[in-house]
């Protein structure tokens, strides 16, 4: 009996894994429906714009709120709070799709999803849900995520920033860099500390409205890329909240910030695909237009080689990621699996942006083409949510426990 239960088990567990497999193989009809929506979506509202949008620092607040209609703001939140009840798979599509007609405006879907509605569905209230989930939903507010500090940069345990309780309320002073959405935020998630004696343990979150008194922003960076999302400093000095705004139990912080940024790397992942993706159409299409030596270049041996690498590149990064969002859809662990989509498909935008300059030549050096833009938006996927080098000790980390088990 007991040889035959496990051969039952054994059945269901290589039948899960061939549904996980076929997924990746094909997409389920549904999904294929929403990326090809989305698709339709960005070579329409979005890749016509990406360029004014980059170059005039704007905000794309309409088609933030079309997408909201949509139901990409909130896409694993379940329709009960507002959002579109999908899975992470689904996401992970939509971003890429997105992330290929404008890089900003990806990275703003994905805080909100990831950093800002993620650890608050997990971790929140039901009360803390409708009230701070909700009104995220549509597109009219998005939230940001307050982790990085000036000092502590990929060592997220050695938050400065501090919060101590008077009365019913926290305090909270210290200041979080690099905050994605900050100027166009109504609320973020932020991590201090509440007990420096137990360093990591001794972190806690907390949930602030924007604006609020005692919170300000510092100035908008002027950064390389991803230039139509506003990156600025948090500062809080003597910021009151109410004891309801801490996030999960006191000390819980650090455990609520890795397992946010565990899913946020999935959205980052796909943002890169994205990315990665444009630039490879930029490159395939200019070598089919442009004419060389008598014939398109795309005829040239050495522009048909960097044209195969770049979607060996990609599809090998897109597959990883499927993965590590069908490894969460199942509950099952997945650090490993999203570090390994960070880190392959970051690189493979980076790669692929690169190569398409080099395709283009003169013109890939110059705004008239979109290979520059995304050679810029290309580098932050690298070094936010976790660097290359922080995915590579995430991923060896994670092995060698497998080896030791």
């Amino acid at each position: 009996m007991s040889v035959l239960l496990k051969a039952r088990k054994a059945l269901g567990v290589c039948l899960t894994g061939c549904r996980h497999l076929s997924q990746l193989a094909e997409l389920p009809e549904t999904h294929q429906i929403l990326r090809q929506t989305c698709r339709d979506y960005a070579d329409r509202e979005l890749t016509p714009i990406a360029a004014r949008l980059d170059r005039e620092h704007s905000y794309p607040a309409k088609q933030i709120q079309e997408l909201g209609a949509m139901g990409v703001m909130a896409m694993v939140v379940p329709e009960e709070l507002g959002g579109a009840g999908m899975d992470y798979l689904a996401y992970s599509l939509a971003m890429e799709e997105i992330s290929r007609g404008c890089a900003s405006t990806g990275v703003v879907v994905s805080v909100n999803n990831s950093l800002y509605i993620g650890p608050i569905l997990k971790f929140g209230s039901e009360e803390q849900k409708h009230q701070w989930i909700t009104p995220f939903t549509t597109g009219e507010k998005v939230g940001c995520f307050g982790l990085s500090e000036p000092g502590n940069g990929s060592d997220a345990g050695a938050a400065s920033t501090t919060a101590h309780q008077e009365g019913d309320e926290w305090v909270l002073n210290g200041t979080k860099a690099w905050i994605t959405n900050s100027w166009d935020a109504s609320a973020t998630v932020v991590f201090a500390t509440t007990d420096k004696k137990l360093k990591h343990k001794g972190i806690s979150a907390f949930i602030i409205p924007m604006p609020h008194p005692g919170l300000s922003l510092g100035k908008k960076e002027d950064k390389l890329g991803i230039r139509a999302s506003s990156t600025a400093n948090i500062i809080l000095e003597n910021c009151r909240i109410p004891q309801g705004n801490l996030l999960g139990s006191v000390g819980a912080g650090f455990k609520i910030a890795m397992q946010t940024l565990d899913s946020g790397r999935i959205g980052i992942a796909s943002q890169a695909l994205g990315i990665g993706q444009a630039a490879l159409d930029c490159a395939a299409d200019y070598a089919h237009k442009r004419t060389a030596f008598g014939a398109p270049i795309g005829k040239l041996q050495a522009i048909q080689f960097k044209l195969a690498d770049m979607a060996v590149a990609l599809e090998s990064a897109r597959l990883l990621t499927w993965k590590a969002a069908l490894f969460r859809d199942a509950n099952k662990p997945f650090t490993k699996e999203a570090a390994m989509a960070k880190l392959s498909a970051s690189e493979a935008a980076t790669f692929c942006s690169h190569q398409a300059i080099q395709v283009l030549g003169g013109m890939g050096y110059v705004t008239d083409m979109p290979a520059e833009r995304h050679y810029r938006d290309a580098r932050i996927t690298e070094i936010y949510e976790g660097t290359s080098e922080i995915q590579r000790l995430v991923i060896a980390s994670q092995l060698l426990k497998e080896y030791q088990s």
